[in-house]
């Protein structure tokens, strides 16, 4: 399988409406979502495999030593590849980012799979995507799915916690964030406040979610060879069991005693 063709891939991952009022408030909000996502990823090495918002893409904000942009062709960044075969050895880097890729490609599934082959065990993967359902879920019914422009898919948290744990990949860290009308021209960001309140009393009705996975390490019980085992060696005749036993004891201490001479 391959990537779109490149023009549609140049308009998937970098639409014009990001560069209106209510993008530019999105990226605002995911940037705040991953700063704080991304403080305690540490290691060598992280990859942001699709591009989204500007050219640097939420590099910026990695704690690891190397932050590669993997973006399309066409798209610029540190390495052009096809998402669904990265250039990367296995158990090699030690956190993937997917800002909305899984949204803007054809092959989500090869992509979660070439995601968990190039993380070392105890690597990290985050996505943010845009939820089907909410608001913003119903501006997409209603413009037959041309809504967030330039989308492929639309990607439940739910369902994708399930492949993620298909994939062996721990999920502990899931947010819904971005309680705002899906219109483009809307100015103003909304406040910290009415986010606090919508992920406390309408969760679903989020723009978009992040989910945090960890790869997972495969426990190994070691198991002896048979050659080492010491054979049980049977000869004579058995020693009798105690445990059923009972030993009988006269009555009396003289009974059956020889007499004094």
């Amino acid at each position: 399988m391959s990537l779109p063709p490149a023009t549609d891939n140049r308009r998937a991952t970098r639409p014009a409406w990001l560069r209106l009022p209510l993008g530019k408030s999105l990226i605002t909000a995911e940037t705040e979502v991953l700063t704080h996502a991304l403080d305690g990823v540490f290691g060598e090495h992280l990859l942001q495999v699709g591009r989204w918002g500007d050219e640097a893409g939420f590099t910026p904000l990695a704690r690891t030593q190397v932050a590669t942009r993997v973006y399309g062709p066409g798209e610029g960044g540190d390495v052009t590849a096809d998402f669904t075969r990265l250039p990367f050895d296995s158990d090699s880097v030690d956190a993937v980012l997917l800002p909305h890729t899984l949204d803007l490609t054809a092959n989500p599934h090869d992509l979660l799979r070439e995601s968990h082959r190039v993380l070392r065990s105890e690597g990290r993967l985050l996505l943010v995507g845009f939820k089907p359902f909410g608001l913003w879920g119903v501006r997409r019914l209603w413009s037959r799915g041309r809504f967030p422009p330039g989308t492929q898919n639309a990607l439940g948290d739910r369902k994708l916690r399930d492949w993620l744990r298909l994939l062996d990949l721990r999920v502990y860290d899931h947010q819904r964030f971005f309680f705002r009308l899906p219109f483009t021209g809307m100015g103003h960001p909304p406040s910290p406040e009415w986010e606090q309140r919508g992920k406390r009393w309408w969760p679903e009705l989020a723009a978009c979610y992040l989910l945090h996975a960890r790869k997972r390490v495969a426990a190994i019980t070691p198991v002896m060879p048979s050659w080492r085992k010491r054979a049980r060696v049977v000869s004579g005749v058995p020693e009798p069991s105690l445990r059923n036993v009972v030993e009988l004891r006269p009555a009396t201490d003289d009974i059956n005693d020889p007499e004094p001479s």
